[in-house]
């Protein structure tokens, strides 16, 4: 565990779901959750992310919505 409380190797994992995102609101769900989880003061690692974005699929309310979420857990999961 590194200084900044990341694991190491975990920052560049979470830099390269980053730049896999494709739609700039994609990025920006991300982002948001990334922050949400640092000013929690939790640790910022994949299960915390997928736990959240799973949490956002849980109170979707649209199917484009859905999509957008199981996009992104789709590319913590590498699909």
């Amino acid at each position: 565990m590194n200084q900044n409380g990341i694991a190491p190797g975990t920052a560049s994992e979470i830099t390269h779901y980053f730049s896999k995102a494709s739609l700039p609101s994609q990025q920006e769900t991300l982002g948001s959750i990334v922050v949400e989880i640092l000013r929690s003061g939790k640790s910022l690692n994949r299960k915390m992310i997928c736990t959240k974005l799973l949490r956002k699929l849980e109170h979707a309310t649209s199917m484009e919505e859905e999509k957008h979420y199981q996009a992104l857990i789709g590319m913590l999961f590498g699909r």
